[in-house]
C-alpha cells in the first residue's frame, strides 16, 4: 500500500493525522491523499467540520486563490487500460495560469490533479498519483506541470470503474500556516482554488485473445478447426474472465505476406469461447481479432501457422 498524508478538519482546524507526511509540501514531493485535503478545504470554506458538522466561523474561511488549470491531458489522450495486478502509471500534463503573487512551486503550496468517477462531491471512486505533480514556472503567471496517476488494480478498481472518469485540480497556498499546530488555524491566511471538469478519460479492462488452428500439418482441401478465447480483466475477482457474445473476426495471412485479410466474423460464446472451421488452401497464419468496445480495448491474437501439404 502507498503511504498517504491525510488532512482532516477537526472543530474547524486543519490538522494532520499522526501517520502522515506533512500536508504543506512542495509540488513533486512525497506521497499524499488529495481527496482528504479536498474534503477538509471544502468543509472549511463552508464553515463546517468535515466529520462532525460543527460550526467553525471563528477560524475564518480560505480566500479564493487566483489560479486556474488549463490544457489538461491524461495518458496522452488515450484510454487507460489496466490488468488485474501490478501497477499502471498514467502520465498527466497541464498548465496553471495564476496571479503574479502566486507561486505554485513554493514549499508551502500544495497542488494536485486527480481523476474520479461519479460526483466530485461524493465520488464513487477516485485515483491519484503517488506523488504531487512537478511544476516549472515558464513566465511570471504561467507554470507547466507534469505528474502521474498511479493505479493498483487489485486494490483500487472494480468492474464498474470501466467507464468515463473526470479530472479535478486544486491548489492550496498555506502561506506559512503550520498544519501541525495545536492551535486554531486562521484560515483567512490560506488560499484555495478548485477546478472541476477539466477533462475526461476512459478506463478499460485489459483484454486477451488466443487462437489455435488444427490439425497441422493438414492436406489441402481438408477442414481446419480454429479455436480460441476472448477474455478480459475482472477487477472484482482479480482474474481474467470470458467476454460473451462479442463479434470477433477470423483473419488469414499467407506465408511470406505481411497483410491479414478477414475470412469471416463469428461471435464468442457465453464463456468467451471461439470456434469455427475453414478449408485448408495454402500455408499461412490464422488469427482472431477483436475491435474492442467502450469497456474493453481492441486486441489481436498472435498468428498460428498452418502447414498445408
Amino acid at each position: 500500500m502507498r503511504k498517504r498524508a491525510t488532512v482532516v478538519a477537526v472543530s474547524g482546524a486543519l490538522v494532520l493525522s499522526a501517520f502522515a507526511v506533512p500536508a504543506a509540501q512542495a509540488t513533486g514531493s512525497d506521497s499524499h491523499n488529495s481527496i482528504d485535503t479536498l474534503k477538509a478545504l471544502r468543509a472549511a470554506v463552508s464553515g463546517k467540520s468535515a466529520y462532525v458538522g460543527e460550526t467553525a466561523a471563528d477560524t475564518g474561511t480560505p480566500y479564493a486563490l487566483d489560479a486556474k488549470f488549463t490544457n489538461v491531458k491524461i495518458n496522452n489522450g488515450f484510454p487507460i487500460v489496466a490488468s488485474t495486478s501490478g501497477k499502471v502509471t498514467v502520465p498527466v500534463t497541464f498548465k496553471v495560469t495564476h496571479g503574479a503573487d502566486v507561486d505554485v512551486t513554493a514549499e508551502d503550496t500544495e497542488l494536485d490533479l486527480v481523476i474520479y468517477r461519479g460526483s466530485s462531491a461524493d465520488p464513487a471512486n477516485f485515483l491519484l498519483g503517488d506523488d504531487y505533480p512537478s511544476c516549472t514556472n515558464t513566465t511570471a503567471t504561467v507554470a507547466t506541470c507534469k505528474g502521474t496517476i498511479d493505479i493498483l488494480p487489485a486494490e483500487e478498481l472494480y468492474n464498474a470503474d470501466a467507464t468515463t472518469w473526470k479530472a479535478l485540480g486544486y491548489i492550496v497556498d498555506w502561506n506559512d500556516v503550520d498544519p501541525y499546530t495545536d492551535d486554531e488555524i486562521d484560515l483567512t491566511k490560506v488560499g484555495y482554488v478548485e477546478n472541476d471538469a477539466l477533462g475526461t478519460t476512459k478506463l478499460q479492462r485489459k483484454s486477451a485473445l488466443t487462437v489455435n488452428a488444427a490439425p497441422e500439418p493438414v492436406k489441402k482441401g481438408k477442414t481446419i478447426t480454429v479455436t480460441g478465447k476472448l477474455s478480459r480483466a475482472n477487477w472484482d475477482t482479480s482474474l481474467y474472465g470470458g467476454v460473451s457474445t462479442q463479434s470477433v473476426k477470423l483473419q488469414f495471412r499467407k506465408k511470406g505476406s505481411s497483410t491479414y485479410t478477414t475470412v469471416k466474423t463469428i461471435k464468442s460464446s457465453t464463456t468467451g469461447g471461439l470456434k469455427t472451421t475453414v478449408k485448408a488452401t495454402v500455408d499461412g497464419y490464422y488469427r482472431f481479432t477483436f475491435a474492442g468496445n467502450a469497456t474493453t480495448p481492441a486486441v489481436n491474437a498472435a498468428g498460428d501457422f498452418i502447414d498445408v501439404k
